[in-house]
């Protein structure tokens, strides 16, 4: 499984990248997620429920930051185990400064394993960009919340 993504944030480039590894912004974005803590610097454990058509399971994720290249390019890894499979992957996100806001690009490459992996690569691939979309939405969402409430209590 391959995606490639692009989302553009109405922030600046700083403000994005010192919070899109924040684990609580993470744990509020992410679509699903019963849990999610940092275990030390870059890595980091989720509980996820996922909803993909009629599958419907509960995975335990865990995610590690291996390069970064501030404030520009991340990479990470994903391994995760659930009832109905297993996700091995990574991810390559690079952050573009555009007046004013940044464009986000993210390429990912997955494998499925068990049931998940026998669903479909259509059905799959729709409820995966569905969720990547939804996912950095939310993270925009939770950074400008997190903005607001710092500046409502310094007043």
């Amino acid at each position: 499984m391959e995606i490639e993504y692009e989302y553009r944030f109405s922030l600046p480039r700083n403000l994005v990248w010192k919070f899109i590894k924040n684990e609580k912004i993470l744990k509020n974005a992410l679509p699903g997620c019963r849990s999610f803590a940092k275990l030390s610097n870059g890595v980091y454990n989720a509980e996820i429920e996922i909803y993909i058509g009629p599958i419907q399971d509960v995975f335990t994720i865990d995610i590690r930051l291996d390069e970064e290249k501030a404030p520009t390019l991340s990479r990470l890894f994903i391994n995760g185990n659930g009832n109905m499979g297993q996700l091995n992957g990574n991810a390559i996100l690079m952050l573009k400064e555009n007046q004013g806001s940044t464009l986000l690009t993210c390429k990912a490459t997955g494998q499925l394993t068990g049931a998940l992996g026998l669903a479909g690569k259509r059905m799959i691939d729709s409820g995966a960009g569905k969720g990547i979309d939804k996912f950095f939405q939310n993270v925009e969402k939770e950074i400008k919340r997190y903005i607001y409430d710092l500046k409502r209590r310094n007043r």
